[in-house]
């Protein structure tokens, strides 16, 4: 698979799910607005893994080093 996302790129989004889905998370009144986040984290995690975003790819924008 081909990667579009940058190392830096990567660790940003890592820590980014890290922190969304740990206990320290952000917790709102609004129950959907909680599962968007999680929803994102997860995302944000799978993408720091691969290192591919779609995104990134429909935008055109080329980060890779």
């Amino acid at each position: 698979m081909k990667q579009n996302l940058g190392k830096i790129d990567r660790v940003l989004r890592f820590a980014l799910a890290f922190w969304w889905l740990g206990p320290w998370a952000l917790r709102f009144d609004l129950s959907w607005v909680n599962l968007l986040i999680i929803i994102v984290a997860w995302i944000a995690l799978i993408e720091s893994f691969i290192g591919y975003c779609w995104l990134h790819d429909l935008f055109k924008i080329r980060n890779k080093e």
